[in-house]
């Protein structure tokens, strides 16, 4: 399994999560449930999502390091600063709850199972790896940092 490591880039990964909530949300009506206000609570989480998401890049824009994930080895410097000093991982962040908006537009509880699955799949895949990366890289300032600094939220 360790040849998935930062193998496909995280907005990937979310893409293909959302095709196949949809396929699945079409494929099990049975499923479905009616929820009040979900365009505008679906709106609102992806929003959140997209502006938590964006806060990370600018950071990392910021620090002059790259937003690339698939080579966190490349990263010139840590980014502890702005969003960092609240989660490890906003843009991953952002990508759940763009997720978590779908699921609930969709309204579907099959659905649900989407943002579960990305958050599994870049734990194991994506941060593990990064972490394992950034930890050779930056020593005790990136222990320091992952000591004081929730994964997620």
């Amino acid at each position: 399994m360790k040849n998935l490591e930062l193998k496909i880039p995280p907005p990937a990964v979310t893409l293909l999560l959302a095709i196949a909530m949809w396929l699945a949300a079409s494929a099990s009506g049975a499923l479905a449930f009616t929820l009040p206000n979900r365009l505008v609570i679906a709106i609102a989480a992806a929003a959140l999502g997209v502006a938590i998401s964006v806060a990370g890049v600018v950071s990392f824009r910021r620090a002059k390091t790259t937003v690339n994930p698939t080579k966190p080895g490349a990263a010139s410097s840590l980014v502890a600063t702005g969003i960092y000093r609240l989660t490890r991982n906003p843009m991953y962040l952002g990508l759940f709850l763009v997720l978590a908006g779908w699921a609930i537009y969709l309204s579907n509880a099959v659905a649900f199972a989407g943002p579960l699955l990305l958050v599994l799949y870049l734990n194991r895949f994506q941060i593990v790896p990064e972490e394992r990366a950034l930890a050779a890289k930056f020593g005790m300032s990136f222990d320091d940092y992952r000591r004081r600094t929730r994964r997620w939220i």
